[in-house]
């Protein structure tokens, strides 16, 4: 999951490392009614099976770093693995490649005094000149939301000054908007995790130089209030090739596509088995489950998408590289971005903005997909959330060329409140992916339970959308249409061949009579 916006509280725990054991219900024993399809493809979809390909993803980030980021052997295997398991389940596949920006970093510092930290400038962030910016520190109080509301910033001396802003409650582009309104002339942000703060983005062109440290550099610079710093954050930007996987059903309409995906990318960090792994495993298997050739009435095309992490690069270029008609062919679009968050909540991308927060409501059909999401885990016992289309994944450009969409999340870096807790279970004030974006988010960084239970929606839900996606668009299926135009042409052979019976002359004996 992308750095670019801020993830949303909230969620059903079913954690077994936070010592609540849920015991998964098998999906024979209490699927809703449905089409034949969606049974068959849930039942089939197993957590042992998505379980394979996460041991595969781990085995590729080891023999090559650790890591399976874009722009690494890491990545490229991946694609590789994931394409020839679709082509063998005989799909329709291609490595569309693209290119995406890398910030080369030419400085990356914060001095004050005698001390000099790394400073990593988030993507979007202006440069200072060479030699940096110098100005007095100006620390923000570390509250639950730092540098969140202008507010933060009142009484303070920032006019002219750096800011320092601890991670954490909004986006970095919020943080750094509301420091340049009070006048800051640079920023840095400090994780407030243990690790620098890399591969992160401001979302939209920054207003001020801003840059990230560590954990424990901002602890040190955090007890130097008032200091003289000097920041230089500097860097220059090479386009570099990538590429996404897809893979297409060969059966069903090509002009009502419904389309899935997960990026495949992780941070550089780490392996990047929840995020997003998970999501990626789950999305897999499903596509093998349901084979290249299932009987449905709307194809299925299924993305693995490439430098999410860095902007979600890869499904943006791909929608951008549609005509208007080929965007219209896709009825909707459905995203799976961490689903197995260890400290885990049920999240559902709020389509319908019930919730009334943030970015507002999905297209049109958003809502029913929301719902269909919802009612699914439902039907297994599971109560959900609502979670803001906040721009961090990778239905972002899908909705913003208004094709509808929905997914899955369990959370990333926000906390699980005392309430949640009383209700779910789990850790209160603990992250519900406390190795987001971390080396340690590894095979060990999974709640199997809430793996293996959105597994069975994703399964679910996309398996019912091949056959029908009527209750998004109003295209009912083709076969129903088919059989009422066979109908039709039964009545109205049976109708004259009755005509022709009752007009021709009586044949007796083989006479006319």
């Amino acid at each position: 999951m992308s750095l670019n916006k801020p993830a949303r509280a909230g969620a059903v725990l079913l954690a077994a490392c936070a010592g609540v054991a849920f015991a998964a219900v098998p999906a024979s024993a209490v699927l809703p009614d449905g089409p034949a399809l969606a049974r068959n493809v849930t039942k089939k979809v197993t957590v042992d099976g998505i379980n394979r390909h996460l041991v595969a993803l781990q085995r590729l980030a080891d023999r090559n770093g650790g890591t399976r980021a874009v722009g690494t052997p890491g990545f490229e295997q991946s694609v590789d693995y994931v394409a020839a398991k679709l082509t063998a389940a005989g799909y329709d596949v291609t490595t569309p490649t693209f290119t995406y920006p890398v910030q080369v970093t030419d400085a990356a510092t914060a001095k004050v005094g005698a001390k000099t930290v790394a400073a990593l400038p988030m993507e979007f962030s202006p440069q200072t000149p060479v030699g940096g910016i110098t100005a007095a520190l100006v620390a923000v109080p570390q509250d639950a939301t730092p540098g969140c509301e202008a507010s933060d910033f009142a009484g303070l001396p920032v006019a002219g000054s750096i800011a320092l802003i601890r991670r954490g409650g909004c986006t970095f582009g919020t943080k750094q908007a509301n420091a340049a309104a009070a006048g800051a002339v640079a920023v840095l942000v400090a994780n407030n995790v243990d690790g620098p703060l890399s591969g992160v983005t401001l979302g939209d062109p920054g207003l001020v130089p801003t840059g990230g440290v560590s954990k424990a550099d901002g602890d040190a610079l955090f007890a130097t209030p008032g200091a003289t710093a000097t920041v230089d954050l500097r860097f220059h930007v090479d386009e570099r090739p990538a590429r996404n996987v897809v893979a297409q059903t060969k059966t069903g309409r090509k002009d009502n596509v419904v389309m899935a995906g997960a990026h495949l990318d992780s941070v550089e960090e780490g392996p990047g088995i929840n995020d997003n792994g998970s999501g990626s495993a789950a999305l897999l298997e499903t596509a093998l489950q349901l084979g290249g050739s299932p009987k449905v009435n709307n194809t299925v095309r299924f993305a693995w998408w490439g430098a999410e992490e860095l902007g979600l690069v890869g499904s943006t270029k791909y929608v951008q590289s549609l005509t208007f008609d080929q965007q219209l062919d896709i009825a909707l679009y459905l995203n799976f971005d961490m689903i197995a968050s260890p400290n885990a909540g049920y999240f559902v991308y709020d389509g319908d903005d019930s919730d009334a927060t943030g970015a507002g409501e999905g297209p049109y059909g958003s809502a029913q997909i929301e719902a269909a999401f919802a009612g699914f885990l439902g039907s297994q016992g599971v109560e959900t959330e609502g979670t803001d289309f906040s721009g961090r994944s990778d239905y972002g450009e899908f909705i913003a060329n208004g094709i509808p969409a929905g997914g899955l999340f369990t959370g990333a870096e926000g906390v699980k409140t005392a309430a949640q807790a009383a209700k779910w279970g789990g850790q209160a004030g603990v992250a519900y992916d406390k190795c987001y974006h971390a080396k340690c988010d590894n095979l060990g960084n999974l709640d199997r339970t809430a793996l293996d239970r959105n597994a069975d929606a994703i399964a679910w839900v996309t398996a019912s959308y091949a056959i029908s996606t009527e209750e998004i668009n109003g295209v009912a299926p083709k076969t129903a249409k088919a059989k009422q135009a066979k109908a039709a042409q039964r009545t109205a052979a049976i109708e004259k061949a009755e005509r022709r019976a009752f007009t021709a002359p009586e044949v007796v004996h083989g006479v006319t009579a």
